[in-house]
């Protein structure tokens, strides 16, 4: 297994430890710790397909496993934001579906031998989801520094009602981008849908 390979791994190893730090509030600190632990998978994500690319160590596992990595590691996050309360289920809902209508256009261009590459709008999208996912987390860890009186805020209830609205605003953006990436992605591989048998 060649180093990006072993990257894209490494970011699917990393999600359940940022999800268990996320969910688990008992443990001071935890939302920073889910932050660095989602940080370095996604900065995996950049480094394994730099690597591919710049080596020429492109293989059908990576082209596999890179892009099930991804939906991997941001749905975990948007699925436990909905568990904890700071996303509703239709942002998961249109991520989830965005994917599965993707990933089918891949298998059936696969099944024609046809390769369908990511463009520029799938890469915005998912550059917008990890900075929505961060920013999410940042706030409510300015949360957790009052709660645990490293820092001080003057209207805890005011800062939490405007945190939470930054980060729909942040996730809301995601999902626009995600929608129009999706729609995109639907026009430009038509052909495909269209010859499927």
């Amino acid at each position: 297994m060649n180093t990006p390979n072993k990257l894209t791994v490494l970011r699917l190893i990393l999600v359940p430890f940022y999800v268990f730090f996320l969910l688990v509030p008992s443990i001071p600190h935890h939302y920073m710790i889910a932050i660095l632990l989602f940080a370095a998978a996604s900065y995996t994500d950049h480094l394994d397909g730099k690597l591919a690319r710049k080596y020429n160590m492109i293989t059908d596992f990576g082209k596999f496993a890179d892009p099930l990595a991804d939906k991997i590691m941001i749905l975990s996050a948007l699925a436990c934001f909905l568990q904890m309360g700071l996303t509703n289920a239709i942002v998961l809902i249109i991520v989830i579906s965005r994917e599965f209508i993707v990933t089918s256009i891949r298998l059936v261009a696969s099944s024609q031998g046809k390769v369908v590459a990511a463009n520029q709008w799938g890469k915005a999208k998912t550059i917008s989801q990890i900075a929505a996912v961060i920013v999410v987390m940042l706030l409510q860890y300015i949360l957790e520094l009052h709660q645990l009186k490293y820092i001080i805020l003057d209207d805890a209830d005011m800062c939490q009602f405007w945190f939470n609205i930054t980060g729909d605003i942040f996730l809301w953006i995601s999902v626009i981008l995600t929608l129009v990436s999706g729609v995109i992605y639907l026009v430009d591989n038509f052909t495909f849908i269209r010859s499927a048998k």
